[in-house]
């Protein structure tokens, strides 16, 4: 996925707006917007100016401080208050610069999920009529979101992680399989070991319902893509024995 940032400057409305895609889930891309340990990292060059203290109270009335120090040496601040925080889809805070004292604007950052990531979209709106402004800080916001997705694409390939179920032919499998069946599912199991040797998959196994047993696991993978060509590579599913898999993408997966 490409991390060209695309940002559009309307000046009736005094707003900037800007896109940019990252190859990494909304949950990684929301925590790098607000944790001191990747803002100092990504926000800033050499070549311009760079994060230098970062302070975030992140929930909704809760303040944020930015500390800076330009190419020059000149010393900034930027500060305001969260007004709406929604993890991972949206955050919205005032935004109050010592270059632009004593005006405060407000920015919200969108953050959609799409098949390899996000698409983070920026507004900055209140600038008003200070045309000089909304084209600076299109400029900035510009740079900015680069550096944000250069940070984040820097550590490769974000994974992805998808829940699947096998639903067996019939409720009573698991009680009454055949010795064909059974060579069938001793080959499933292997097919599966496979997998999980080489990271794709982090578990799986039967599951005992009352109402009739079933097989699930867990998938990691950098590309939904892949997800697909599992499954159907799966023994069962080859055999065609009536076997078949229900698979939903997770959001977000702690584990060890």
């Amino acid at each position: 996925m490409m991390n060209q940032t695309q940002v559009v400057a309307d000046i009736e409305q005094g707003t900037v707006l800007a896109t940019v895609e990252i190859a990494a889930a909304p949950e990684r891309v929301f925590e790098a917007l607000v944790s001191a340990k990747d803002v100092l990292k990504w926000w800033g060059s050499d070549e311009s100016h760079r994060t230098t203290e970062w302070e975030a109270d992140v929930r909704p009335g809760g303040k944020w401080r930015a500390v800076g120090r330009s190419k020059a040496g000149t010393d900034y601040t930027v500060e305001g208050e969260y007004i709406e925080v929604d993890p991972p889809r949206k955050l919205a805070f005032s935004w109050r610069p010592t270059w632009d004292a004593p005006n405060e604007t407000r920015v919200t950052y969108m953050l959609e999920p799409m098949n390899q990531g996000t698409r983070l979209t920026l507004r900055h709106e209140g600038f008003g009529s200070r045309v000089p402004m909304v084209h600076a800080h299109g400029n900035g916001w510009q740079q900015v979101l680069r550096w944000l997705a250069g940070y984040i694409m820097a550590d490769g390939p974000q994974p992805l992680y998808f829940l699947f179920k096998l639903l067996p032919p019939r409720p009573s499998f698991m009680q009454d399989m055949s010795a064909d069946e059974l060579s069938l599912m001793l080959a499933h199991g292997a097919y599966w070991r496979g997998h999980l040797a080489e990271g794709k998959v982090i578990a799986f196994g039967p599951v005992a319902d009352p109402a009739g047993g079933y097989g699930m696991g867990i998938m990691r993978v950098t590309n939904p893509d892949e997800v697909s060509p599992l499954t159907e590579g799966d023994p069962v599913i080859v055999a065609g024995q009536g076997f078949k898999y229900e698979v939903f993408p997770m959001p977000r997966a702690v584990h060890i």
